[in-house]
């Protein structure tokens, strides 16, 4: 296995990364595409997009995303 693919995000780490890049109306679609698209309980979703904001490789492969996301948990932490 070369570098690239030894340090590149699984497919599931992408999919939830694309997953956060849309936009969802109405309450509930969230939740909904998780389930269906992902065959993830939402816990478990957010459990994994957690830890996928402190990944490096996650980063990497899209910084926009997870620069934004980081942002909206570390506002979120202060507001406590």
């Amino acid at each position: 296995m070369d570098d690239d693919q030894e340090h590149a995000l699984g497919r599931r780490e992408r999919d939830i990364l694309a997953l956060e890049r849309r936009g969802f109306t109405g309450p509930g679609a969230k939740e909904r595409a998780i389930r269906e698209e992902l065959g993830l309980s939402p816990v478990r979703y957010y459990q994994l997009l957690n830890a996928l904001l402190d990944d490096t490789r996650a980063l990497v492969h899209d910084p926009v995303t997870v620069n934004r996301l980081r942002r909206i948990r570390e506002a979120r932490r202060s507001e406590r």
